[in-house]
């Protein structure tokens, strides 16, 4: 399996290769992807479990124990179970995070997709997504999957990152450079 250098030098992307191995040998790569996109949004979503899987007093035990209850009301597969848990005992469950952000690079890299990270100064319509993402794809010549932010302060327009490259078309962008200019 090929996978960039920084993947493959990081901790997290260690574990996410490794889980990325053995989801790719049981055939479960999709329902791993799918419980970690649940893991993602449980570590968002609740204050209590983002503050368990970085508070360092948690013993290996307490933390297994929870997250196992965490795995269990998730209904997560065998194998993501096994990987969590390994986490807890390995004092690893603080890089959980980026674990899963890795596997979803690896994933998507074997699929031939690349994610683009879109922000905008307000939500984009179900129409103004797709048409995006078609233009993306043609100008990668890969399927394009796009996440998505809002934040207000960009004024208009959108700031799209794909890997190392930035396309920066945002108002806030345009009138710094205009201020610049005029400074002379």
């Amino acid at each position: 399996m090929e996978n960039s250098a920084g993947i493959q030098a990081s901790l997290p992307g260690r574990y996410a290769i490794a889980l990325f191995d053995l989801a790719s040998e049981e055939g479960v790569v999709s329902a791993v992807e799918s419980d970690l996109e649940k893991l993602s949004a449980a570590l968002s979503e609740s204050d209590d479990f983002s503050a368990l899987v970085t508070n360092p007093q948690v013993s290996r035990a307490d933390a297994g124990k929870a997250v196992d209850g965490v795995a269990a009301s998730l209904g997560l597969s065998d194998l993501t179970k096994k990987f969590v848990g390994t986490l807890a005992n390995n004092r690893r469950l603080g890089a959980l995070g980026d674990m899963i952000r890795a596997f979803q690079t690896i994933a998507a890299s074997q699929r031939g997709e690349v994610t683009a990270d879109v922000t905008t100064a307000h939500p984009l319509s179900d129409d103004q997504l797709a048409k995006l993402k078609d233009k993306l794809t043609a100008r990668q010549g890969r399927t394009v999957k796009i996440n998505t932010n809002v934040d207000p302060d960009i004024l208009g327009g959108l700031v799209v990152t794909l890997g190392s490259e930035q396309i920066d078309s945002s108002i806030r962008t345009r009138l710094n450079s205009l201020a610049t200019a005029m400074k002379g």
